[in-house]
């Protein structure tokens, strides 16, 4: 593909951005914008704008901070970028779309829903919102005649895409889904592991480092060894929900098989279990952790598809390129191993912006919900409240099943969970539904997820 071609209405009229939330992903998007020709990134909004100005100043970007639209406005006409300090201000700018990056689920969906009632097309990159309330913002900006996209530099668009990619193909799917974000990088010699800057002991783990012929046993064994690390977390969860909603490409397990695994094995181990893999059938989502070497290429945060080959001819045709096969030859590894922030979002947002092309389909829709298990006992008035920078909320464990209706007695999304107190006590093992939960008033996310409860649901692809 030509993307210079592609993208020459942008390049000729470039796409006018406003981001919604600053954090890492959004401020590598404004660095990469001003290197650009087709994009411009024009104003801002964030809960802390002191902390977004000083990282503005430090960038080197001329900003102003602007209590109203007027503020606004000049700084627009001085070539400035707007740091508005209220939304509506910014959502009054001469705007082609919003990228709605703060990482939070109610604003998130508040901030999009307000865009596209504002006449503006959105760009999510906040998939605490769109797990939940996804589908329903799409069919609002459909009705609008607005664009409304996933992405790219976030695993979700970039898994779609290379779904869509191996469909057009005739590519039959196998397996998708992408590595966990962060590797599990071992040193032969000491059998230690180093994740983030953990490094526990391993011992025995070069024994099971070539799968053999009982996989799954291998695998069995691998996790035993590092069960002081997390194999499961939230957002990978979280982003293969929307993965699931878009292609209808389901789990095999509601925590997902997760295996250790280095990246060459995976055409054998993502297999059904007739053909010595791990799954109960083809075409199944899952999450692995990349166990490697020092030396060798990392594969964290990477998207990929295990696919079909045609024929025997195919197979031995693919090794030969290097391409990882299964033992087989019946079965090839297809990957992105990287995903890169704001620098490579840009391609989505002028391609909503410009093109009306977004990532996903006319058949999106809420075919899976993350939702959440209690891991121990939790007292009735217990907020469930995230800590840390990961999402995540202590005392409960993420799970993907398939959506149903929304109701007393029925599991609740994991994020419509976050921040809110418990009615009542929740013993450990415990999925929590509804009425476990003290509700919102005036939530714009609970508010949108009865709505999108009312539209036709879809079945899985």
């Amino acid at each position: 593909m030509q993307f210079q071609t592609l993208f020459q209405p942008a390049l000729e009229r470039p796409v006018t951005a406003a981001l919604l939330g600053a954090g890492e992903f959004g401020l590598s998007l404004l660095a990469q914008a001003r290197r650009m020709q087709g994009l411009a990134v024009t104003a801002g909004f964030d809960i802390d704008p002191a902390r977004v100005s000083r990282a503005l100043a430090a960038m080197g970007v001329a900003h102003r901070r602007c209590a109203g639209l007027a503020e606004a406005q000049a700084a627009e006409a001085a070539g400035e970028f707007a740091l508005c300090e209220r939304l509506e201000d910014l959502l009054r700018l001469k705007l082609d779309i919003v990228v709605e990056a703060t990482g939070h689920a109610e604003a998130g969906a508040a901030h999009a829903e307000a865009a596209i009632a504002a006449g503006i097309n959105v760009a999510m990159v906040s998939k605490e919102a769109e797990c939940v309330v996804g589908p329903v913002l799409a069919a609002k900006a459909a009705r609008a005649g607005l664009c409304y996209t996933l992405v790219d530099g976030d695993q979700p668009s970039l898994l779609i895409g290379l779904v869509s990619w191996a469909r057009l193909l005739g590519l039959p799917i196998v397996a998708a889904g992408k590595s966990s974000e962060y590797d599990f990088v071992i040193d032969p010699v000491t059998e230690e592991v180093a994740w983030l800057d953990q490094r526990v002991s391993a011992k025995g783990m070069m024994a099971h480092w070539m799968l053999g012929e009982d996989r799954a046993a291998t695998v069995a064994a691998r996790e035993k060894l590092l069960a002081e690390l997390p194999l499961r977390t939230v957002p990978d969860s979280c982003e293969m929900t929307l993965v699931a909603n878009a292609t209808g490409i389901l789990p095999d397990s509601d925590a997902f098989h997760a295996p250790l695994a280095r990246t060459v094995e995976l055409p054998d181990l993502y297999a059904p279990r007739a053909a010595g893999g791990l799954f109960s059938g083809p075409g199944k989502l899952d999450v692995f952790n990349c166990l490697r070497r020092p030396d060798e290429a990392s594969f964290a945060g990477g998207v990929y598809v295990v696919v079909e080959l045609a024929d025997d001819a195919t197979g031995r045709l693919f090794a030969g390129k290097g391409i990882p096969v299964s033992k087989d030859r019946k079965r090839a590894l297809i990957y992105n191993p990287s995903h890169l922030l704001g620098v490579e979002a840009p391609t989505s947002i002028m391609g909503a912006g410009r093109l009306k092309h977004s990532i996903l389909g006319p058949d999106y829709a809420q075919r899976v919900d993350l939702l959440a298990r209690s891991t121990r006992d939790l007292k009735a008035g217990h907020v469930l409240a995230i800590e840390g920078n990961r999402h995540a909320v202590p005392g409960i464990d993420p799970l993907l099943r398939p959506a149903v209706a929304d109701g007393p007695g029925a599991p609740l999304p994991y994020y419509m969970a976050v921040g809110r107190p418990l009615a009542r006590d929740v013993p450990a093992g415990t999925l929590i539904t509804w009425d476990m939960v003290v509700p919102p008033q005036g939530s714009a996310l609970w508010r949108l997820r009865a709505e999108q409860g009312a539209m036709p649901r879809a079945v899985a692809a």
